[in-house]
């Protein structure tokens, strides 16, 4: 039998996921005012990447979760996960914009056009910008439940390019272990989602 929790124990389960999901940004912040990190820059950069990569995969793990769970309830959730994504996102583009640049927007421009990597997760952090912006119940009522859907789709859009801003980051060290696990994370999980559409469109075509 599929768990299927009171408004009281919802209610427990997001106030325990808004703190969990908190925790690396307040460990990181934590870290770095103790100065423990020799590369304060380096760790905040990877840090807040790294968990922008997290959360764009748990958030794209709901849907096949409740899929194969039958727990209906955790897609309540997949709207805080994906805030989070783009909390954890700004703060990886701030970081850059910040620290690395200075607030410089002429120098941070140059080094989106000049550098492929840092042109991907710019790119991928912009269309972000919109779910995040329109994450709200009272954008969905204005911009309509279809038009809503298709912007958010934009997600199967971000995560690939996440990875290959990864991808790209690490080709200059040769090391690609964790972009080809994210990597295949991120197929499997849009994979899932093809072949449920394949499934419903020949479905209804026999029907």
């Amino acid at each position: 039998m599929a768990f299927n929790p009171t408004p009281k124990q919802l209610t427990l389960i997001k106030s325990l996921v808004f703190f969990l999901a908190l925790l690396p940004f307040v460990r990181m912040a934590w870290l770095v005012f103790q100065g423990v990190p020799v590369e304060p820059l380096e760790f905040l950069t990877r840090g807040t990447g790294d968990w922008t990569l997290y959360f764009l995969c748990i958030t794209l793990a709901v849907t096949p979760l409740r899929r194969l769970s039958g727990w209906n309830w955790v897609i309540k959730l997949r709207r805080m996960l994906g805030l989070y994504a783009f909390f954890y996102a700004l703060l990886h583009f701030v970081t850059f914009f910040w620290f690395d640049h200075f607030f410089d927007i002429a120098g941070m421009l140059k080094d989106v056009v000049r550098r492929p990597f840092i042109t991907v997760g710019f790119i991928a952090f912009v269309l972000l910008i919109p779910l995040a912006v329109t994450s709200t119940n009272a954008m969905v009522k204005r911009l309509g439940g279809k038009r809503w859907l298709w912007l958010h789709r934009l997600i199967y859009v971000i995560a690939p390019l996440g990875i290959l801003h990864f991808w790209w980051m690490k080709a200059g060290k040769n090391d690609f272990q964790e972009p080809i696990i994210f990597g295949a994370i991120v197929a499997l999980l849009l994979a899932m989602r093809v072949y449920w559409s394949y499934v419903k469109k020949t479905g209804a075509a026999r029907a």
